[in-house]
């Protein structure tokens, strides 16, 4: 499956943002989704998960209440509302994709076998 990431920008804290990843090639809602954000000199970090079919969700705590993913399986599309942005969000946002995935492995971006390219979340204090 081929993803591509977008909707990131320049944003000022407190403001939100909608992130969407397009999924082409494979059956969608045969794949649960992600979210990781990577910040410069920081590792890749897990944001959020959904489920096959947007049944269940999984956040991290630090975006857990302010950001909310979804899907479209109708369009082949993920979503990461993303409200109340902080400085510490600003990153590079990721989605990926696996068909084999686990709950339990939700959070492991090793886990995760196909990725976007990313999109830039920038934060103005």
């Amino acid at each position: 499956v081929q993803l591509q990431a977008s909707g990131g920008g320049l944003v000022q804290a407190g403001g939100s943002l909608r992130l969407s990843c397009a999924a082409s090639g494979r059956t969608f809602s045969n794949y649960v989704m992600g979210w990781f954000r990577q910040a410069p000199g920081k590792e890749r970090e897990f944001v959020a998960a959904i489920s096959r079919s947007g049944s269940s969700t999984f956040y991290a705590d630090s975006v857990r209440g302010r950001f909310t993913i979804s899907r479209d399986n109708a369009k082949n599309t993920v979503y990461l509302h993303i409200s109340s942005l902080k400085p510490e969000d600003m990153a590079v946002y990721y989605c990926a994709a696996d068909q084999t995935l686990y709950s339990s492995a939700y959070y492991n971006p090793a886990a995760y076998a196909y990725w976007g390219q990313g999109t830039l979340v920038t934060v103005s204090s």
